[in-house]
């Protein structure tokens, strides 16, 4: 079972489907299989759009009219992003929301768990031990280290080696 991951982030007053077709190119480069793009009936995905995709083997599944629940995924991502980031901070401009989504973005990938995985992160930074279950004990030579994010809107949680290598415990 693969994870949902966010590829990619952007800010457009007026999306064409020539800016839209160009976003998925500057993300399906060919590292990683995309199999299925849902989206809606906007006129953004002309057939054009839907060939151009087809070229780079991803199937167009498209939702029925007015069936907000038949793209549950994307509503509920949405619904995340409003709650969890948008709901608290006002957006000076395009860019300025720009850079809120993407380390919103990078926040949601990297350090927010995610119940569907158990719970667990589509993206593990590198040096996180894995491990089978330790329940609350900090693993041996290894020290929990938290940095905020969005301003401290947020926080993550990573491991980090423990300047004590010894076995000491790092919080004396």
């Amino acid at each position: 079972m693969g994870a949902r991951q966010i590829a990619h982030v952007n800010v457009a007053a007026h999306p064409t489907a020539d800016s839209t077709l160009q976003q998925f190119r500057e993300v399906i480069t060919g590292e990683k299989p995309y199999r299925f793009l849902v989206h809606d009936r906007d006129s953004i995905y002309s057939s054009e759009f839907n060939s151009a995709l087809k070229a780079m083997g991803v199937s167009n599944l498209k939702t029925p009219f007015r069936a907000p629940q038949a793209n549950a995924f994307c509503e509920r991502l949405i619904g995340s992003l409003r709650r969890e980031c948008l709901d608290f901070l006002i957006p000076l401009n395009g860019r300025h929301l720009r850079g809120i989504l993407k380390e919103w973005a990078t926040h949601n990938n990297k350090g927010h768990p995610h119940s569907g995985l158990g719970p667990g992160i589509p993206e593990p930074s590198e040096g996180i031990p894995v491990q089978e279950t330790l329940g609350h004990r900090i693993p041996s030579g290894q020290q929990v280290v938290g940095h905020s994010v969005l301003g401290g809107l947020h926080h993550d949680i990573d491991w980090k080696k423990s300047r004590h290598e010894k076995g000491g415990n790092p919080e004396r």
